[in-house]
């Protein structure tokens, strides 16, 4: 779980509204995106990554598998008053899902992909603002011989990874804010609370032209 402590200080520590300086806690950096109206803190020791087509993401370099990125609502598909329009949290954890599982669905022959959702909630930040916290976990299977022929020869799958993923859903500018956080489920029992400040500081707010 290397680079994930910020530390138990990093939300009291966070600018409240109206405050025109963030300050990163200590084993944090600030990422501000003035133009679309967001920041976030993330680990100092995770590096971003410019090829992702993502509007932002960052990765830690010591594990792959742990990196969280922002996707922001294009102003032509969906106007947002607030994040309650996508319906309950329930209803918005359960598309996120059927969204991670088509992501993630694979052509290759005796893979099965199962998820689940873990928890979803409604919370109002410091801002004022409305924001999902929704928990997602998928598990993804793998036949021990996935070249056989005979599909009977596929049938027996084993666990290749165990991932959880952590999304905070946001409305700003009548647009969908989604930051994800993705992290293998045992790094995750580990290091929660680190994690979850890392989502939990995520603010989106609108853009005054």
């Amino acid at each position: 779980m290397c680079g994930l402590a910020i530390g138990a200080s990093a939300l009291a520590l966070q600018a409240r509204p109206g405050h025109a300086i963030l300050t990163a806690p200590a084993g944090s950096r600030l990422h501000q995106d003035r133009l679309d109206g967001y920041y976030f803190f993330y680990p100092d020791t995770w590096s971003p990554v410019t090829t992702s087509g993502n509007d932002v993401f960052y990765r830690n370099p010591y594990n792959v598998n742990e990196n969280l990125f922002v996707d922001i609502s294009s102003p032509s598909s969906s106007r947002y008053g607030d994040v309650a329009a996508l319906g309950s949290p329930e209803a918005a954890a359960q598309r996120t899902l059927a969204q991670f599982l088509e992501e993630l669905m694979s052509t290759r022959l005796g893979v099965r992909r199962e998820g689940e959702v873990v928890s979803a909630t409604a919370r109002t930040a410091d801002d004022g603002k409305l924001y999902y916290d929704v928990e997602v976990r998928v598990r993804s299977y793998a036949s021990r011989n996935q070249l056989a022929a005979d599909p009977r020869d596929r049938a027996e799958q084993l666990l290749e990874w165990d991932r959880r993923y952590v999304t905070v859903l946001g409305v700003a500018n009548q647009r969908l804010y989604s930051f994800r956080l993705q992290t293998a489920n045992d790094t995750y029992d580990r290091a929660q609370e680190s994690l979850l400040q890392i989502a939990h500081s995520f603010r989106c707010k609108d853009v005054v032209a």
